[in-house]
């Protein structure tokens, strides 16, 4: 009887173990289950957007329609970075950069007393240098000469029919660790729908969407540099429509107006220039300046107005943008098709160009 059980057991034993292994074998060789679905992105994690594609915010503007938003697109990228700096071999006297900001413009948010209060971020003696309308010949690399021998930065601003002109040039600004914003593409008052735009030396009227002056602007500067270019963007003649400013905030673009305008247009002789910029500054201690890289006084007293700042125991101060801007690809298409065939040249126009006897 104690043997009989025994081989019972036995058996039983010997057939959990077949049975095991046959069921071990069959669910090494089924397919797998599929995976779950993966989990939208959480509130305020929206997918990055690249440079070529369009918020879907802006599917209306110009009647295009909005590109598909990328989810596996790097968001833009940061901006190279800029440290303070405090000596400048060859210029004991050198201002330097006293201090570098990192602006977030998320939101749009706005800079320069004139019109905006809530970001005051200057001390005492710190200024923001600033320089409107350009790139131009001459004029242009004669400012970035003087802010290199004192080993200093500014915030540029160009105008994008300029751009597509010189690109040479604002790759030079950009080479030189300058910001670079935009200004429109022709330099049109936004809080109007028709105006005049002086097109290779012929004025032109031209009737406009204030939205496509801006995006336009934005990408043929983008185009221009080939490469980040900051979200800074200052309204012509400082003439800021709310609804613009609104739009900017959903794209997420810094508007600056300034402390003090140096009104260097109305100007013909660097030394009023000069005066002008110190008058202002004596009179409010700091501040954001306004000057324009495109006239020719401005550029003829770039350097000498630097070294009184200096005198004056001024500081400058860089804005450094967070990321760079994100352009539409309708607008950068605009672009490309307007340069294509022309004669552009990412030389600059001295080196294709020099005077050997005047």
């Amino acid at each position: 009887m104690r043997l009989a059980a025994i081989a019972s057991a036995l058996a039983i034993v010997v057939c959990a173990a077949v049975f095991g292994a046959i069921f071990l074998q069959k669910a090494s060789v089924s397919p797998q289950a599929p995976l779950p679905p993966q989990a939208a992105p959480a509130d305020g994690q929206a997918p990055a957007v690249t440079t070529a594609d369009a918020p879907a915010m802006n599917a209306s503007v110009a009647g295009a329609t909005a590109p598909m938003v990328n989810a596996q697109a790097s968001p833009p990228p940061a901006v190279a970075p800029v440290a303070a700096v405090s000596s400048c071999a060859g210029n004991p006297n050198a201002l330097g950069i006293s201090r570098v900001v990192e602006i977030d413009t998320t939101g749009g948010p706005g800079f320069g007393l004139e019109h905006f209060k809530s970001h005051d971020f200057l001390r005492e003696g710190e200024v923001v240098l600033t320089f409107d309308d350009g790139p131009w010949p001459k004029n242009t690399p004669a400012v970035l000469a003087a802010l290199a021998a004192h080993c200093t930065k500014a915030i540029f601003f160009p105008i994008g029919l300029h751009a597509t002109y010189e690109p040479g040039i604002l790759k030079q600004v950009a080479a030189a660790g300058h910001a670079i914003g935009s200004h429109t593409w022709c330099h049109q008052d936004l809080s109007k729908t028709k105006g005049r735009c002086n097109v290779n030396g012929k004025v032109e009227t031209v009737e406009y969407d204030p939205k496509d002056e801006i995006e336009k602007g934005i990408s043929a500067v983008r185009w221009a540099v080939g490469g980040p270019t900051a979200p800074y963007f200052r309204f012509p003649a400082l003439r800021q429509p709310q609804e613009l400013m609104d739009y900017l905030g959903k794209r997420n673009i810094g508007i600056f107006s300034a402390d003090l305008d140096s009104f260097d247009f109305k100007m013909r002789k660097p030394e009023q220039v000069r005066q002008s910029v110190m008058a202002k500054l004596k009179t409010h201690g700091k501040g954001i300046v306004l000057l324009h890289d495109f006239q020719h006084a401005t550029a003829e007293a770039a350097t000498d107005l630097l070294n009184d700042l200096k005198a004056g125991g001024y500081k400058v101060v860089f804005m450094k943008p967070k990321f760079s801007v994100t352009t539409i690809a309708s607008y950068d298409e605009a672009i490309l098709k307007q340069v294509k065939g022309s004669a552009s040249d990412s030389r600059p126009t001295s080196s294709v160009v020099r005077t050997i006897s005047e």
